[in-house]
């Protein structure tokens, strides 16, 4: 299967900019090249795994990422709240529980997407030197969190695009 063409939603990161905005585009880049990368799967190719020894799946990856989303900018506005999918007796269930089903499929979109929304507010009214103090006592800037967002999401994106593969063909950038 050739290349399949970015769909709309999928603007190009900016070429110039302030810092700020900068980040922030290229972590929305990121997040719809997750979006892309599912795109038009059923549950079952969504939750199935990259191979047998491992819980890696598509759809672990979007209950994974709406976690990560949570937990980082919920540190940055001194908002912890509890996992989503994982517990401390399941610390993996993000990946373990990404079961072949319509309606966890469409609740981890729905999740994902309530935690990207909420995590644009903060990230867009926090300057960018803002610190926050992660639970290991380090000091942090708003400006590492992007960061690091933009490297979760890079590093998935590169598992989703070899599963993505592997399913039905499909490549892209």
């Amino acid at each position: 299967m050739a290349d399949a063409p970015a769909p709309a939603y999928r603007i190009e990161t900016p070429l110039d900019g302030d810092e700020k905005a900068m980040l922030l585009g290229f972590l929305d880049y990121h997040r719809a090249t997750l979006r892309w990368k599912c795109e038009g799967l059923t549950p079952e190719q969504l939750a199935s795994r990259a191979v047998p020894s491992s819980t890696l799946s598509l759809l672990g990856i979007v209950r994974h990422l709406a976690e990560v989303e949570r937990s980082w900018f919920g540190y940055l506005e001194n908002n912890r709240r509890p996992g989503i999918y994982y517990t401390d007796a399941e610390p993996d269930l993000d990946f373990d529980g990404a079961v072949a089903d319509p309606d966890v499929v469409a609740e981890a979109w729905t999740t994902w997407q309530a935690e990207v929304d909420r995590a644009r507010d903060v990230a867009q009214r926090t300057p960018l030197d803002s610190t926050f103090t992660y639970r290991t006592g380090e000091v942090m800037t708003h400006r590492w969190t992007l960061l690091h967002m933009i490297e979760e999401y890079a590093r998935h994106n590169g598992h989703a695009d070899l599963l993505r593969e592997a399913i039905d063909g499909a490549t892209g950038e």
